[in-house]
C-alpha cells in the first residue's frame, strides 16, 4: 500500500470512531433502524445528483447494500444501543479477523499462519472483554455487535469488486440510495409511527443524524472505497479498524462519561494484539 493510500485510509477511523460513539445518545430518540435509515438517505440525497445511474451494476449494488448497509447496520447499531459504546468500539475490531476469513473463502486471499494465530488471539480477547461487569446481562447486545462485525466484513468482500469499477463516491451514493429507504421502512414496521419519532427527537439527535449522513458517511466510505479499489482487503481493514479504539474510547469517556473496566481494557488490548498480528503480514505484497 502506498503512503498516500495509507494516509487516506487513516482518515476513516477518525471520523468513524467518533461517529460510532456519538450515535448512541441519538438512539434515545431515533431507534437504530431509523437513525441508520436517515444516515443513508442523507448521503444519497447529497451525492446521487452528481453521478449517473450505474446501469449494469444496479443488481450487484442492491445486493451489496442489502448486506453491507441494511442488514449490517441494523444489527450492529441495535447491539450498540444495548451496551456501552466503549465496549462496542472494541468488539467491532473483530471485523478484521472476520474479514480475513471471508477474503479467503470468497476472494482467495490466503491467510498466513500468523493471521490464523492473530484471529485466535483476537477472539480470546473478545472472551476476556465480555467478562466486564459493564456487560453483565447484555449477551444479546454483545452478540449482535459481533454478528454485525462479521456481516460488515462480508459486505466489504461484496463491495470490493464494485469499488474497482465505480467511482468511490458514486458507490457510497447508490448504496445509500437503496439501503436508506429500506431501513426507514423497517423502522416503521418494527418501531412504530416514524413521524412520532421525528417530532420527539431532540435538536442534538438531528445534528448527530446530519453528521452521520452528510459528513461522516461520504468522507469515511468515500476514502475507504477509494483505497479498497487499489489494495487487498487484508491490508485495508486493519488500518481502518485499528484507529477506531483510541478514537472511540476517548469519545466514550469524555463525551458520554463512560468508565471502562479493567476487563474491557485487558480484553481490548488482547484483541488489538491479535489484529496487529494480522496486519503484519505479507510484506512483499501490495
Amino acid at each position: 500500500m502506498t503512503l498516500r493510500d495509507s494516509l487516506i485510509a487513516a482518515l476513516v477511523p477518525i471520523f468513524l470512531g467518533f461517529g460510532f460513539v456519538i450515535a448512541k445518545p441519538a438512539m434515545e430518540y431515533l431507534p437504530p433502524f431509523l437513525l441508520m435509515g436517515l444516515r443513508f438517505t442523507f448521503v444519497a440525497l447529497l451525492l446521487i445528483w452528481w453521478f449517473p445511474i450505474p446501469h449494469g451494476y444496479l443488481k450487484r449494488i442492491f445486493f451489496a447494500s442489502l448486506i453491507a448497509n441494511t442488514v449490517q447496520y441494523s444489527i450492529t447499531y441495535t447491539g450498540l444501543s444495548l451496551i456501552d459504546a466503549s465496549a462496542a468500539v472494541l468488539l467491532v475490531q473483530t471485523e478484521v479477523p472476520f474479514g480475513v476469513l471471508f477474503a479467503y473463502f470468497m476472494l482467495k486471499e490466503k491467510p498466513t499462519l500468523r493471521s490464523l494465530i492473530g484471529i485466535s488471539i483476537a477472539f480470546i480477547g473478545v472472551y476476556v472483554l465480555t467478562g466486564s461487569p459493564n456487560l453483565n446481562g447484555k449477551l444479546i447486545g454483545v452478540s449482535l455487535t459481533i454478528i454485525g462485525s462479521a456481516v460488515w466484513s462480508l459486505g466489504q468482500v461484496l463491495v470490493k469488486p464494485l469499488s474497482k469499477e465505480i467511482n468511490p463516491l458514486a458507490l457510497v451514493a447508490w448504496l445509500g440510495f437503496f439501503s436508506g429507504p429500506i431501513l426507514i421502512a423497517m423502522s416503521a414496521v418494527f418501531d412504530g409511527n416514524t413521524i412520532d419519532y421525528f417530532k420527539a427527537a431532540s435538536f442534538e439527535s438531528w445534528m448527530i443524524a446530519i453528521y452521520l449522513g452528510f459528513i461522516m458517511q461520504p468522507i469515511t466510505y468515500g476514502c475507504f472505497y477509494y483505497v479498497l479499489k487499489n489494495n487487498p482487503l487484508y491490508k485495508v481493514l486493519p488500518i481502518v479498524t485499528m484507529g477506531i479504539p483510541p478514537t472511540g474510547l476517548l469519545a466514550a469517556i469524555f463525551l458520554l462519561g463512560e468508565e471502562p473496566t479493567k476487563e474491557l481494557f485487558i480484553g481490548g488490548v488482547i484483541i488489538i494484539i491479535g489484529v496487529m498480528l494480522i496486519v503484519l503480514n505479507k510484506p512483499g505484497q501490495k
